[in-house]
C-alpha cells in the first residue's frame, strides 16, 4: 500500500508531511476495504515517515486490525533490493503482509515481483500472490491478482447502506 495523500502546503521537512484529509479518508476506506475482502494483514510495516505511519494506523482502526504494527526507517527513501531482503525476514505464519510505503519505490516493486506495470497513486493497494515463504520472494514469480485505488473503493461504499 502506498500511504495517503500527504498535504505539501505544510512547511516541515519530508519525512514529518502529514496526511490531507482526503488521505485520511482513503486510508480508513482502505483499511475497511482489506478487512470485507478477506485480506485483514496479519502484519503490517511501515516506513516512519509520518504520511506512511498514520496511514497504517487508520487503516488498522477502520478495518479493526488486531495485528502488530512495525514502523521502520528501512522502508523511508529506500529501493526494491532493500524491501524484498526486510520482507524476506518476516515470520513464515504470517499470511497475509501489509506493507506501507512510497513512491517510486512500490511501482517498481509491483514491477519486480510480477512484471506489471502498474500507477501506485495514493493509498493505492497492490494485492501479490506470492509462492511460497517469504524469503523466496525474488526467487519465483509473483502474480498481481487486485489493484485497489481509494476513488474506486469509495464510490462503492457510498452506495452501501450498512456502512
Amino acid at each position: 500500500m502506498r500511504h495517503g495523500k500527504s498535504d505539501w502546503s505544510t512547511r516541515t521537512v519530508d519525512h514529518a508531511r502529514p496526511l490531507t484529509e482526503r488521505g485520511v479518508r482513503s486510508a480508513r476506506v482502505m483499511g475497511r476495504m482489506l478487512t470485507d475482502v478477506g485480506l485483514q494483514p496479519g502484519l503490517v510495516m511501515t516506513s516512519t515517515a509520518t504520511r506512511a505511519a498514520t496511514t497504517a494506523e487508520l487503516a488498522a482502526e477502520a478495518g479493526g486490525w488486531t495485528c502488530p504494527i512495525e514502523a521502520t526507517d528501512d522502508l523511508y527513501d529506500t529501493g526494491v533490493d532493500a524491501v524484498v531482503e526486510l520482507v524476506g525476514g518476516v515470520d513464515e505464519g504470517v499470511e497475509h503482509l501489509l506493507i506501507v510505503g512510497h513512491e517510486p519505490t512500490w511501482s517498481a516493486l509491483v514491477a519486480e515481483l510480477t512484471g506489471a506495470a502498474v500507477a501506485m497513486k495514493t493509498a493505492t493497494v497492490a494485492v501479490i500472490d506470492t509462492p511460497g515463504r517469504w524469503s523466496w520472494l525474488q526467487q519465483l514469480p509473483s502474480e498481481l491478482v487486485a489493484l485497489y485505488q481509494p476513488r474506486q473503493i469509495e464510490r462503492v461504499y457510498e452506495h452501501r447502506s450498512d456502512r
